[in-house]
């Protein structure tokens, strides 16, 4: 078990940091001891500073000179930052032949790029302190192809299919991997979470039929992928780096 406070001193920006597991991410963190700074639009924040070592700042990761902003903000406010999570991102749903580009770029735009934004971003402020995490979160439906059988029912197709989604956080993980060798020698750890499906507000037209398929019996909860990404974050994963971390209740495995 960690201390209390195994992060104490250390600084935490979270993108996504008002949606569910933004937020159980970003109060995990607090607990821990870290000064979390979740970032997330206008709109979906509330408090500016709701206490208990988070502070919320207004963030688009579409926007580079907004993410250049924001982290130069965080720097400037607490002299270091040593924490990036990267939640921050959109779902949409439907077939490869349905969906329009203007959706395909919506979803690439957030999730791909927006993730590689923040972390290029972080990257001369952690070379400089020699220290870093840098955790992403990718998804089994970058790893399995999508939960749908349209062989057997092609209602899942139409109610959970989403190729732009599988596309953009497979492009999260193959970055993840790029990233880890080539920040390794600065003392910056590059990992993945990838969540199967996560009771929230987004996922309650989720299929019963397809929850049926999860192993564990049941979806998973923002906590669970809080604990790992905490993990990822924690002095004790100095040896882990390039990893997707799957956290599906057994759903896919590799």
């Amino acid at each position: 078990m960690y201390a209390a406070q195994f992060l104490s001193g250390r600084v935490a920006l979270v993108t996504g940091g008002a949606g569910g597991i933004g937020a159980a991410v970003s109060e995990a963190l607090a607990a821990s001891g870290c000064q979390v700074v979740a970032a997330d639009l206008p709109n979906r924040l509330g408090a500016t500073d709701t206490g208990g070592g988070i502070e919320h700042v207004a963030l688009n990761v579409c926007d580079a000179s907004d993410i250049t902003h924001c982290v130069q903000g965080v720097v400037q406010r607490h002299g270091r930052l040593d924490i990036l999570v990267n939640v921050a991102g959109v779902v949409s749903v439907g077939s490869a032949q349905n969906i329009t580009e203007q959706e395909w770029d919506r979803v690439i735009d957030i999730n791909l790029k927006g993730t590689f934004l923040c972390c290029q971003a972080v990257i001369p402020v952690m070379k400089q302190q020699k220290l870093g995490r840098i955790i992403n979160i990718g998804s089994v439906l970058g790893k399995n192809g999508g939960n749908p059988r349209p062989w057997l029912d092609p209602t899942e197709q139409d109610r959970a299919g989403n190729v732009a989604y599988g596309v953009s956080k497979a492009g999260v993980h193959i970055m993840t991997s790029y990233l880890a060798k080539e920040l390794a020698a600065f003392g910056i750890t590059v990992n993945a979470v990838a969540p199967g499906p996560v009771a929230s507000a987004m996922t309650t037209a989720f299929p019963q039929t397809l929850k049926d398929l999860i192993p564990v019996g049941r979806m998973g909860k923002a906590s669970e992928i809080a604990s790992a990404i905490l993990f990822l974050a924690s002095p004790e994963s100095g040896f882990v780096t390039g990893e997707i971390l799957d956290v599906n209740g057994g759903l896919w495995s590799d």
